[in-house]
Formats: structure tokens, C-alpha cells, sequence
């Protein structure tokens, strides 16, 4: 077994499925929820976790996203149209989610050698192909330009980007997060994201070079595969893929009594630096 799969063959799994808790389930809970995980992993509190999470009418923004000239137009654009908006802690810039879009966090412990920030990635990576393995052998990695939040390890099929990976490191605990557009129109999210850009910039040269975006290089796993799937089937793709690479060992649970008070510390953080960073 490789360096990248022997990464996922860890001891046991632990999931904490949240796929399925609604329009209620605030974006801000999920990013202290990876904050205190990763502790929790790497100090040992608790084994690896693979958590997966659905976002409703939410667009999440990355911190180079809050130094746009024009933010409170571009954001004034998102209310008016519905969305709810977070700035997260992982990099990146802004991405589209809803419930079209599952998420998957895997969290690590770095232990004696420490985790490669690329190898974090190919991990990810690997765990997407395999769990279409059955549909395609097409998913590619690499920067799909004129994409949201693009970076070298977008995932794509035939030229259109599909999902994004970011990363997450707390206390010797590494989160490897994905957004997989899975079903509806890759291209009508990006146009959201495109708009808010360009009402957030109005034109403006910056430092910082924030993406053209192009709505046809998007599209989700139903359109790019030509058959209709579900968040759900998704979802019994990621436990086929978890037995997998783990032999059978995992769990479902929620927090235990020392996570939930690690969890009210992170959630007050990052409620604390959204209303610091946002107007």
C-alpha cells in the first residue's frame, strides 16, 4: 500500500454524520466543529474522523474574500439574494453550498513525522476516486481556471470542476475538507459566485488577484456523469470507501462531555472573528 493510502488505513474511524440536519445547521458550527476535532484527534482524545455535512443557501468566503474594495456590495447582493455568508478559517477563497453539495471533512493525527500539506490533499483525493471508481475513471486533479476558489487540487471531469479541497491544522490534528457539487447546476452556483465578485470588485485592480470566473467550467457529478445521484447515495459511497480502507473499523458517535466544551471555545471564536472581519 502507498504513502497516500496508508494515510486513510488508519487504526479506526470514527464518522459524525451531518449530512442530514437541515437549513438550521448554521455554516459556523461546522468550521468550529473541524476546529475541535482537530484538537481532539491530535492530542489524542480522539481516533481519526471522517465527518460529512450539508450547508444550506450558504456562500463561504475565504479570508482574502473580506480585503475586496466593494465586500459590502458583493455582500449586500448575497442577502438580497437569499444566501447566508461565513468567513471560514481554512484557505481559499469563496465557495457555493447548498443542498446540492455534501462535504466531507477527514481528520488526522500528526503523529512522530507529520502530515505533508500535499499528501493531505492526495489523500483526499484518492477517497473521491474511489468512491466513484464504479462511474468514472476520469476524475482529475489539478487548477480548472475560471473556477471558484480554484487552486492545483480542483477535481474535475473532462475540463469541469466538480469539487475543491482545502485544509485545516489545530494542535497536531490536520482536517482535509471537500465541497462536492454532486447535484443541480455547477454553472448557476458559479454565476452566483461570479456576481458577487463582480459587485465586490466593480472593476477595481487589486494586490491580490481574485479569479474571472467562468460558469461552463462548473458542474456537478449528476450532470458530468449523466446520471441523476443523490446526497444519500453519496453518502453510502463514502461508508463503502470508509469500510474499505479501514477493514471494517468504525463508528458513528457525537461529541463527548470534554469535546462539547472544546466546541463552545471554537464556535465562540469563530463567531468572534466573523463579526471582527465582516462589515
Amino acid at each position: 500500500m502507498d504513502d497516500v493510502l496508508k494515510l486513510l488505513e488508519q487504526d479506526e474511524w470514527r464518522i459524525i454524520d451531518q449530512s442530514s440536519l437541515g437549513p438550521m445547521f448554521h455554516p459556523l458550527q461546522s468550521f468550529a466543529m473541524d476546529d475541535t476535532l482537530c484538537e481532539s484527534v491530535g492530542t489524542g482524545l480522539s481516533n481519526a474522523v471522517a465527518r460529512t455535512w450539508v450547508h444550506h443557501h450558504s456562500v463561504i468566503l475565504g479570508i482574502q474574500d473580506i480585503r475586496l474594495p466593494y465586500l459590502v456590495d458583493g455582500l449586500k447582493f448575497l442577502e438580497e439574494s437569499g444566501y447566508r455568508y461565513i468567513v471560514r478559517t481554512s484557505g481559499g477563497l469563496a465557495v457555493y453550498l447548498d443542498e446540492g453539495v455534501l462535504n466531507i471533512t477527514l481528520v488526522f493525527p500528526e503523529k512522530e513525522k507529520g502530515i505533508e500539506i500535499n499528501r493531505g490533499y492526495e489523500a483526499m483525493y484518492r477517497f473521491v476516486q474511489l468512491m466513484f471508481a464504479d462511474l468514472t475513471d476520469q476524475i482529475k486533479a489539478g487548477e480548472i481556471h475560471g473556477s471558484y476558489c480554484p487552486g492545483s487540487y480542483d477535481l474535475s471531469i473532462n475540463g469541469k470542476k466538480f469539487a475543491g479541497i482545502s485544509q485545516r491544522r489545530v494542535k497536531k490534528g490536520v482536517a482535509v475538507q471537500i465541497y462536492l457539487c454532486v447535484t443541480g447546476s455547477g454553472s448557476k452556483r458559479a454565476e452566483v459566485i461570479r456576481q458577487f465578485y463582480e459587485k465586490s470588485l466593480k472593476g477595481a485592480v487589486t494586490k491580490f488577484a481574485y479569479p474571472q470566473i467562468k460558469p461552463e467550467v462548473m458542474a456537478s457529478l449528476s450532470e458530468l456523469l449523466g446520471i441523476d445521484i443523490t446526497i444519500e447515495q453519496c453518502m453510502l459511497r463514502f461508508l463503502q470507501v470508509l469500510k474499505k480502507v479501514s477493514g471494517g473499523k468504525f463508528y458513528t458517535s457525537q461529541l463527548s462531555a470534554e469535546e462539547s466544551d472544546l466546541y463552545e471555545h471554537y464556535y465562540k471564536r469563530v463567531v468572534e472573528r466573523n463579526e471582527k472581519w465582516l462589515p
